[in-house]
């Protein structure tokens, strides 16, 4: 059954007054994919630091670096069973890890630990390389393209994909679902989208019982917890939740810098003329640019700011206002490639901090290196328009680029050169 979500929830008793503020953390006003900033502006005005919103289901909404790192490290108080609102469209069965709290969470998690571990990485990123070196030679003559669709949807997606053995031809078809699941546009989208990929999963267990491999799906049906054997729904919900992470989150993460490059010549210019600062960049612009918006439950009465929450409130934790705190970071808004960064939430906090961590900064490296070094200078199209999907994970729809071909700087240098301008 489709859950009926209504537009506005009714208040709780315990939550008085003057700590509501209607804002719907999925739909704000965003000026040409400034999504982040945009969302700061919770902070300019008069709204209390934790608030609750009647939209998604009723919830609470934090806006401070301390209440993040609050509410993602404490999971006895703060649980992951429902991470996303409304939590009536949480995935159910619930997807394992990541709707596991500890100790389970940490059996499930480690199953996965190995494949994404710096080592495992390392293994991946001269393919991860090649495809990236490709896929820009091959657009690159042209002077344009629409990155998020040549490009952002292409290189992590394709590298995942080989983690999980899957074909390359169920590249498009396992991206519509995931855009189900991630940013519905209505309720049973989201059922639905989880629930065709859940039997996409359950039929690619089968094949991989049939033909054991080297691949994730294929370690996860041979592991153990506890010293029991997993069950095919244990399996098909992990599995579930690693279709889902892996098809979506460092495409959207991408274009987020590749946007922010294209109007910021002097970082651009920064990274081409000093490639060894490109590690340090990518970790000021993952910082800059998150765009994950978690959530938890609440599972015993607790006090967070000037709030009172009692258990099966939820609470939304937008990673990007963590990382935008001057409290934490000095003029937070402002990129600056020198900035010593110890930590940061674009890959949330806690036990469930993202395990795909190494491998997206990996990828992002990898991009910035190449690109760079093939297309210098680059700018979003003339009159492009762009829309910022805004849900558990923000992304932009399209992202239409424009440059200079090489071949045709080289005559234009070329015919400077000759006339002696």
């Amino acid at each position: 059954m489709i859950p009926v979500i209504p537009d506005l929830a009714e208040r709780p008793t315990h939550v008085p007054v003057g700590q509501v503020f209607d804002f719907d953390v999925y739909r704000f006003p965003v000026v040409d994919g400034e999504f982040q900033s945009a969302l700061l502006q919770l902070r300019r005005q008069e709204v209390p630091e934790v608030f609750w919103t009647p939209r998604n289901g009723g919830h609470w909404v934090v806006t401070r670096a301390r209440d993040v790192q609050m509410v993602l490290e404490t999971p006895d108080i703060f649980s992951s069973r429902k991470s996303s609102v409304p939590k009536a469209l949480a995935p159910n069965p619930p997807l394992p890890p990541i709707q596991s709290d500890p100790p389970e969470h940490a059996q499930y998690r480690q199953l996965l630990t190995d494949t994404f571990s710096p080592r495992s990485v390392r293994r991946l990123e001269e393919a991860a390389r090649a495809l990236t070196i490709k896929l820009i030679d091959g657009f690159e003559p042209n002077g344009a393209c629409e990155f998020i669709g040549e490009f952002a949807t292409h290189l992590p997606i394709e590298i995942f994909m080989s983690i999980v053995d899957l074909p390359p031809s169920d590249r498009l078809g396992l991206l519509e679902i995931s855009e189900a699941c991630m940013r519905p546009r209505k309720p049973e989208d989201r059922v639905n989208g989880f629930a065709t990929l859940s039997r996409y999963a359950r039929e690619k267990i089968r094949e991989r019982r049939e033909k054991p491999g080297n691949d994730l799906i294929s370690t996860v049906i041979a592991a153990e917890v506890n010293g029991q054997s997993l069950s095919d729904d244990t399996i098909t919900n992990i599995i579930t939740l690693v279709l889902t992470a892996g098809l979506d989150t460092v495409a959207s993460m991408l274009g987020f810098v590749v946007h922010f490059l294209a109007h910021n010549d002097e970082h651009r210019r920064q990274l081409v003329a000093k490639p060894a600062l490109i590690p340090r960049a990518a970790e000021e612009m993952l910082r800059r640019f998150a765009i994950a918006t978690l959530a938890r439950e609440v599972s015993e009465e607790v006090t967070l700011g000037q709030a009172r929450l009692l258990p099966g409130d939820m609470v939304v934790v937008p990673t990007m206002l963590g990382n935008l705190d001057e409290e934490i970071f000095d003029e937070p808004l402002t990129v600056d490639f020198q900035r010593q960064i110890k930590s940061h939430y674009t890959f949330g906090a806690g036990p469930h901090r993202c395990i795909g961590s190494n491998l997206a900064r990996a990828e992002l490296k990898i991009f910035l290196e190449e690109w760079l070094s093939r297309i210098p200078d680059f700018a979003v199209c003339p009159n492009a328009m762009i829309e910022v999907n805004k849900r558990v994970v923000a992304t932009m729809s399209a992202l239409p680029l424009c440059w200079t071909p090489r071949n045709e700087q080289n005559k234009i240098d070329t015919a400077k050169a000759a006339y002696g301008r």
